[in-house]
């Protein structure tokens, strides 16, 4: 199976598994929060609602960026998933400001209600399963080299933490109805963590969308692992640019002037299979050869 066909598949099996996740808890929360009279829980199961919409996007944008090139796009479809993410994040961001709003509203006009203890496991469920979407999803991010699925992970956790002050806030009005006020409190600073997360996510599809290149750090490794290369004389104008989850590398190699061009491409080629192979997120190193002065 081709890698791109592969990815592809792997991207769809995870975020499906989200997305029906997100379907059932958010249906849950909604009928222990209407049957329990809490608009917290209520508002939680919303919220949930919302995370589908990120899963759908991805299940539609990844069939486009594991395309394989073609003549209109040589490099590939990959920036495709840059702007899936920033569409993500914009979510994450509409998301915080909504739960930031929602919860001044309250603190400003308070509302007293009787809960039934009911509603109590509604936002033990959510932190629970979302916290091991997260996970799962953040690790398939890494393994496919997937931003969108980083992203959506990250999403996965925002529903965790927005659940958590909602649990808070279930439990101490189950003790103290006057405790009450400690809900909008604390999904005021959830949503700071969720603008701060967004803005990050964001941050990064816009570097990868200007052809934003490797840290110095990496680049300098991976000038040392050529320069230990037999027969390389040196190598100068090394480059690299980001291209969804991936790089692609551009560099100049000086070797002997004297050797044939079938040896200055075997050299070639060692460097370009040497990089790819220390450096998985790298698909594509273009060599041009120069004599050494």
């Amino acid at each position: 199976m081709k890698p791109q066909n592969q990815t592809r598949k792997n991207v769809e099996k995870i975020t499906w598994t989200g997305l029906w996740s997100n379907v059932g808890l958010a249906l849950i929360k909604l009928v222990m929060g209407i049957a329990g009279s809490s608009q917290a829980v209520v508002a939680d199961a919303l919220h949930s609602f919302s995370d589908i919409g990120s899963d759908l996007v991805i299940l539609f944008g990844v069939r486009y960026w594991t395309a394989p090139p073609d003549a209109c796009h040589p490099f590939g479809h990959q920036k495709i998933e840059s702007f899936v993410t920033i569409f993500i994040s914009f979510i994450l961001l509409g998301v915080a400001a909504g739960i930031g709003y929602n919860a001044i509203i309250s603190l400003m006009h308070p509302v007293e209600t009787k809960l039934h203890p009911m509603v109590i496991f509604a936002p033990v469920l959510s932190v629970l399963v979302k916290e091991i979407l997260f996970r799962i999803t953040y690790k398939a991010g890494i393994k496919n080299r997937s931003s969108s699925l980083k992203a959506n992970a990250w999403h996965h956790r925002t529903d965790a933490l927005s659940s958590l002050p909602v649990l808070l806030a279930v439990t101490a009005c189950l003790i103290n109805p006057k405790l009450a006020f400690l809900d909008p409190v604390g999904a005021i600073v959830v949503s700071v963590f969720i603008i701060k997360a967004g803005i990050d996510i964001l941050g990064g599809s816009i570097a990868e969308l200007v052809d934003a290149g490797m840290s110095q750090q990496e680049m300098a490794r991976i000038r040392t692992l050529i320069e230990d290369i037999p027969h390389v004389r040196g190598v100068h104008r090394l480059r690299s640019r980001k291209t969804g989850g991936a790089f692609f590398i551009d560099l100049h190699l000086a070797v002997d002037g004297g050797i044939t061009v079938q040896q200055g491409h075997d050299i070639s080629e060692t460097v370009k299979q040497t990089i790819m192979a220390n450096k998985p997120h790298i698909i594509e190193v273009m060599v041009h050869l120069e004599p050494a002065a």
